[in-house]
């Protein structure tokens, strides 16, 4: 069943919804699954180390602080999490390399592209409540987007 946000807030009343200001950057435009959680403030190093294990489908919510002073995502790093079997990722910062990320198989959206890479001092936490635009996500629940926004749920929606 395809992931149309519009069509799940009718379905799903219950469901929350991500305030608006992300933009898709991704292959592909609509995705959703598990969430996978990192918390992190301009350096990429965990999700470095994420995106090279299996992702079986899940979706990684990068709280980035929101910062627009680098980026947390670029070519390599979305390459390898295609290939790894992520669904997507939807960070709260910047991500790089728009033109490459945009032919990648995975779900991208971000607040913004920025051209200078993050620092890599090995800090961040995982698998933790993150909370940005309006919404807290928690490890486990389901998170699904597309070019009309991002909503939340508790529970998978499409059979996952």
């Amino acid at each position: 069943m395809p992931i149309v946000t519009p069509d799940i807030c009718d379905d799903h009343p219950e469901v929350q919804v991500v305030d608006p200001g992300f933009r898709n950057y991704g292959g592909v435009e609509a995705f959703g699954g598990p969430i996978v959680t990192v918390k992190c403030f301009e350096d990429n190093s965990l999700v470095k180390e994420l995106v090279a294990e299996p992702g079986k489908g899940r979706v990684m919510v990068v709280d980035g602080g929101g910062s627009k002073r680098c980026a947390l995502l670029g070519d390599m790093l979305a390459e390898k999490a295609a290939d790894s079997g992520w669904a997507g990722l939807i960070i709260y910062g910047c991500v790089r390399d728009v033109d490459v990320v945009g032919k990648t198989s995975l779900g991208v959206q971000a607040l913004g592209s920025h051209p200078r890479k993050s620092n890599k001092r090995g800090v961040g936490e995982q698998d933790i409540p993150v909370t940005f635009a309006g919404v807290t996500f928690q490890p486990g629940h389901y998170v699904y987007a597309d070019n009309n926004g991002i909503v939340v749920s508790e529970k998978p929606l499409f059979g996952e």
